[in-house]
C-alpha cells in the first residue's frame, strides 16, 4: 500500500511515459484552518484527470476548469492563492479565514520524477529543490529534521519515509499493521527469527529481517521518530526487544497480550533495571479500544494509538485498550491483545 503522495508521484510518472503532459501541485503554505497539509499533493493529467488532493475537493475543481479550458501552458511553476477573501475562501469551502498557497509546477523528463521514485523505493529520504523561476530540479540526500520550505526561490520537497516502525513478529496481524503503516509513509521493519513464520511473507516495501529483536532494535539505533510493537506472544522474543526499546529514545513502544498477560510482562521487565519510567512507556494491552476482534481491525486500534501519540493528542483523550470494560471472566471469551 502506498501513501497517497507516493500514488501521485507514480502516476504522474505513468502519464508522462504515456506521453501525456500533466503538473504536480503541492501545498506549501497554509493560514488559519485548512483541509489538507502542507506537503501534500495534487496531480492533474491534460485531460483534467487527477490523482491526490489539496483541499476538500473545490479548489482541486477550479485547478481541473482551469487545464480543461485551457490545457497545461505553464512553462515553469508557478504560486497561485486561494481564500484570502471571504467570498473566495467560502467559494473554495475552506473554513473561515482559511488560506492555501500551492505551487504549481509543469512536468517533463527533466523533473526527475523516474529517478525520485528509484531513490523511495530503496528506502532513502529525499529532498527534490525546484527552481521557481526556471523549473531545474535537484535531488539530494535529505536530513531525518529536514522540512518543505521556500527559500531563496527553490521549492524543497520531503519525499520518502520520515518515521521507522519496527515490528516483532511476522503473523496475520504484522502484515495488516505493516500494510497501514507503508500508506502513512513508514518505512517498515519487520523482525522475526523463526523461520516458520517468515516462510511466504511477501510485501513489497516492508523489510523482512531473521535477527533476534532486541539485537535489531539496538542495531536501529532508535530515535524520536521511531516505533517498536511487539507481536510475537514468546516473551523470549518481545521482552528482550521491548527492554531495548523502552530504554531508547523511540517515540512509540507497544506489546499485544491481555491485561494479565502485560502485568507480568511489566514484572519480568523490572529485573531488567527498568525503572518507573521507563516501564511507563509501555503501552500494553496495545492500541485504543474500539471494540477490535480481528486482525486488521487490531492493527487500525495500534496504528491510531501509535498516530494519536506521534501528534502529541493528550492522553486523557483516548481510552487505551488497557482500560477498556473488562471481557467476562471465561476463557472462552478472553480477549488477547
Amino acid at each position: 500500500m502506498d501513501s497517497i503522495d507516493l500514488d501521485v508521484l507514480k502516476t504522474c510518472d505513468a502519464w508522462l511515459a504515456s506521453g501525456h503532459r500533466c503538473q504536480l501541485v503541492t501545498v506549501i503554505k497554509t493560514w488559519g484552518s485548512s483541509p489538507r497539509p502542507i506537503g501534500a499533493t495534487l496531480g492533474i493529467r491534460d485531460d483534467g484527470t487527477v490523482v491526490g488532493s489539496v483541499s476538500g475537493g473545490c479548489i482541486e475543481d477550479d485547478l481541473i476548469d482551469r487545464v480543461r479550458n485551457k490545457g497545461i501552458e505553464l512553462a515553469r511553476p508557478e504560486i497561485v492563492s486561494y481564500g484570502i477573501s471571504a467570498d473566495e475562501a467560502h467559494r473554495f469551502g475552506l473554513p473561515c479565514g482559511g488560506t492555501i498557497e500551492l505551487a504549481i509546477e509543469p512536468l517533463s523528463s527533466d523533473s526527475r520524477i523516474r529517478e525520485l521514485l528509484g531513490r523511495l523505493l530503496e528506502g532513502e529520504l529525499v529532498e527534490r529543490r525546484v527552481n521557481l523561476d526556471t523549473g531545474a530540479v535537484t535531488l539530494e540526500r535529505a536530513a531525518a529534521s529536514a522540512i518543505q520550505r521556500v527559500e531563496d526561490g527553490v521549492l524543497a520537497t520531503i519525499h520518502g519515509p520520515r518515521w521507522r516502525l519496527f515490528i516483532i513478529g511476522a503473523g496475520p496481524l504484522s502484515r495488516f499493521l505493516a500494510q497501514v503503516a507503508s500508506g502513512m509513509d513508514y518505512r517498515v521493519t519487520v523482525c522475526d527469527p523463526r523461520e516458520e513464520y517468515r516462510s511466504g511473507w511477501n510485501l513489497p516495501g516492508v523489510e523482512l529481517v531473521h535477527a533476534m529483536p532486541d539485537d535489531l532494535v539496538i542495531e536501529a539505533r532508535l530515535d524520536a521518530r521511531s516505533a517498536v510493537v511487539a507481536l510475537t506472544h514468546d516473551p523470549k522474543l518481545d521482552d528482550l526487544a521491548l527492554m531495548e526499546a523502552l530504554k531508547s529514545d523511540a517515540f512509540y513502544v507497544g506489546a499485544i497480550g491481555s491485561r494479565l498477560n502485560n502485568e507480568k510482562r511489566r514484572e519480568r521487565l523490572k529485573l531488567f533495571d527498568l525503572d518507573d519510567a521507563q516501564l511507563a512507556r509501555l503501552h500494553g494491552p496495545v492500541g485504543i479500544y474500539i471494540g477490535s476482534k480481528t486482525p486488521s481491525e487490531i492493527a487500525i486500534s495500534i496504528m491510531a494509538q501509535m498516530t494519536a501519540v506521534k501528534n502529541g493528542v493528550p492522553a486523557d483523550l483516548l481510552v487505551p485498550h488497557a482500560a477498556a470494560p473488562a471481557p467476562p471472566t471465561t476463557a472462552a471469551c478472553a480477549r488477547d491483545t
